[in-house]
């Protein structure tokens, strides 16, 4: 980029006042610390990125290993209990869990006050949303099931 204080100061057209040459001084000074904080943040940066890579395939393996641990467990249900109700408590136990830990986080946010508190208030409002019109096509299956499995007619 070029600078028009240094170009001034090059030609014959005037010479080039203090104001100009501290005008120019700043200049410089600012692009090299632009310069300077750009360097830095690709020296962070690229460590995060990949720290950041590392952490979500940390993740993912997570996910794989909890749903293998959780096969092996409906496995280990079903040799005692028909396949059908392994899947249902196992489902009942997970789902007793999330409840469990989820009033737990909620409690916590709210402790917290301020945005904390307005966020854990907006995500009951939506799970209890959700919850009023996921429970009652659940519960309508589960009964359905359990009067198949009353009645005989298990075919799982």
């Amino acid at each position: 980029m070029s600078d028009p204080a240094a170009e001034r100061s090059r030609g014959a057209e005037r010479p080039v006042g203090a104001t100009d040459r501290l005008a120019a001084d700043v200049a410089e000074v600012v692009r090299e610390e632009v310069r300077e904080v750009r360097s830095q943040l690709m020296r962070v940066a690229r460590p995060t990125g990949v720290g950041l890579a590392l952490l979500a395939t940390a993740g993912g393996c997570l996910v794989l290993g909890a749903g293998a641990a959780s096969a092996t467990a409906l496995r280990m249900l079903e040799t005692f209990l028909p396949r059908r109700l392994a899947t249902a408590g196992l489902t009942g136990g997970y789902l007793v869990a999330a409840v469990v830990l989820g009033r737990a986080g909620l409690q916590q946010l709210r402790a917290a006050g301020g945005g904390s508190a307005w966020l854990a208030d907006e995500m009951q409002q939506a799970v209890s949303t959700t919850a009023s019109q996921v429970v009652p096509a659940g519960a309508a299956a589960v009964r359905g099931e359990l009067d198949r499995w009353g009645s005989g007619r298990d075919d799982g």
